[in-house]
């Protein structure tokens, strides 16, 4: 079961906790650093600004989600793996839709959380959202915690307790990690590059399940709907109080939603 992050999120956004909590349930699991964050390779060429981004302006340099999901296919190649049940969070979502679009033999099931078609008109932040996001990067370690933890107590799930603890530690190891905002950009600007993925969305023909909270400030619920409308056959399930991150408190949920969407699959191909 291969996990991929969202936006400017390292492996260490699933939980270790988490991770071994679907190990216990029989899975591989595997997480891993997307491009251009953590200890995964990094572009060397400069990144569009957000406004500049939002304008559809870009270098020529810039890659997309295919590219992404083409890196996502490298690693099953790398392990070994023919196939993976594949569990993605916002952008990560977004990559592991475009895997299943383009490479449907790699992928025994989708798991698409808090994410989107990247269609204009759906799954759009609220505004103050994007005015939060806009702001300037932490340029030391304690800015770069106390700026994700008022984002997350912005876009976080109000419908359970915030673990202020949680965002402190797993801000400070992603500064200790890789500091340099650059490649957030980059792959901002890959979300906006892709575009409407939604005709690429309809030739999925994995077993897929579409998981949106109904309090995402980040990922407006609307892109989960969209999502399926797209994709035949798949199911939304919507988790009241969630907003866009993975609360302990939802755990248990998402747990058995995404491990019963895994084994009723095994069960129908066994």
């Amino acid at each position: 079961m291969v996990l991929i992050a969202g936006l400017g999120m390292q492996l260490h956004s699933w939980p270790t906790a988490f991770c071994e909590q679907l190990a216990d349930r029989g899975y591989r699991v595997v997480r891993f650093d997307n491009r251009d964050v953590g200890e995964s390779t990094h572009m060397r060429f400069r990144p569009s600004s957000p406004i500049a981004t939002v304008m559809r302006r870009w270098p020529a340099q810039q890659y997309d989600l295919t590219d992404m999901a083409t890196d996502t296919v490298g690693l099953l190649d790398a392990l070994g793996y023919e196939s993976a049940h594949l569990v993605g969070v916002s952008m990560g979502g977004m990559i592991a839709q475009t895997v299943a679009a383009l490479n449907p033999q790699r992928v025994r099931t989708l798991v698409s959380i808090m994410s989107t078609t990247g269609a204009r008109r759906v799954g759009r932040p609220a505004l103050s959202t994007w005015l939060l996001m806009a702001g300037r990067p932490g340029r030391t370690r304690q800015e770069a915690i106390d700026r994700s933890i008022r984002i997350f107590r912005h876009i976080g799930s109000h419908g359970f307790p915030f673990d202020e603890t949680w965002v402190r530690e797993q801000a400070g190891t992603a500064w200790d990690r890789d500091p340099s905002p650059s490649g957030v950009a980059r792959q901002l600007a890959a979300i906006f590059r892709s575009g409407d993925r939604t005709p690429s969305l309809r030739r999925i023909t994995a077993p897929t399940l579409v998981i949106h909270g109904d309090r995402d400030r980040m990922v407006n619920p609307t892109g989960g709907a969209a999502t399926v409308r797209a994709i035949t056959g798949s199911r939304l399930e919507s988790i009241k109080g969630l907003g866009h991150d993975l609360p302990t408190g939802a755990w248990p949920v998402l747990l058995d939603l995404i491990d019963k969407h895994a084994r009723r699959t095994d069960a129908s191909t066994s």
